[in-house]
This record gives structure tokens, sequence and C-alpha cells, in this order.
């Protein structure tokens, strides 16, 4: 069963036990899921994996509490948690290192945080030619007022 309050993303979606979707899903606010879902996922909050929940799929997420078994590769832009319960088998790529796993949480796999791109050494050039001249304004009017 799916179900759900309808206010944006405050939503939240609930795929029930005994429930198994094959198939692309995608959830405008959060998700949980306690049923079996094979194929890939979209949610645009956080998606749960209950206790009972299985996973096999590909998602894209803003955060992701993990209290079942997930398998496959994740995309998350925010936290992600494996529970004492949980199992996570597969891939995670992340924009920052917010990878929780809770003693007795199981992960097996790979755990990617992007690289952020560094500015190039001459971004602050111009201004570095400044502080000089801002120092020795600053020196002079001390010793005006002196």
């Amino acid at each position: 069963m799916l179900s759900g309050k309808n206010n944006g993303n405050n939503s939240i979606s609930i795929i029930s036990e005994g429930v198994k979707i094959n198939g692309e899903i995608h959830f405008t606010g959060s998700a949980k899921v306690d049923g079996i879902v094979v194929g890939d996922i979209i949610s645009e909050n956080t998606l749960t994996i209950g206790k009972e929940g299985s996973v096999e799929s590909n998602i894209k997420t803003k955060n992701a509490v993990i209290l079942g078994k997930f398998e496959g590769e994740m995309s998350a832009s925010g936290l992600v948690e494996v529970a004492a319960t949980g199992k996570f088998i597969g891939k995670l790529t992340q924009d920052s290192a917010m990878l929780k796993i809770e003693k007795g949480g199981i992960f097996k796999g790979k755990s990617i945080v992007k690289e952020k791109k560094a500015l190039p050494l001459n971004t602050f050039k111009n201004e570095n030619k400044k502080i000089p001249k801002i120092v020795s304004l600053v020196h002079s009017l001390i010793q005006f007022l002196s």
C-alpha cells in the first residue's frame, strides 16, 4: 500500500510490508519502504528503508536511513545512516562525508566523496596586491593621529 500526506516536501509516502514494487519511483517528499522495491528510486527528501524493508535499486536522495536491507548504488547529498539492524551492500556517492554506521550495522561496498574543485591559485592575485597598500594607508593614518 502506498499512502501519504499531500502537502509538498513535507509529505511522507509509505510502501507497506507485504507490497512488492518493480519499476521506477519518484517521491517529492520523504518516503519509507517497509516492503520490497526493485528498481530506481528518486526521493527529494529522506528515504527510510524500514526493518522489514528490502530495496534493490539505484537511489538518488537527499538523506537516507537504512534499517533494513539495501543493495545497489546510492547517490546522496546529505546524511546517510546505517542503523544497527541495517545492511548496505553497494556503492555510495556523496557530496560531503556524511555517513553514519551504528554499531551492528553493515556497510559492504564502496563509499565515494566527490572532490570539491579547488580555486585556481590566481583567484586572489589582485586582492593580495591591495593588502600592502591598505597596510601602508593604515600605518600613515596611525602616524598622522599620533
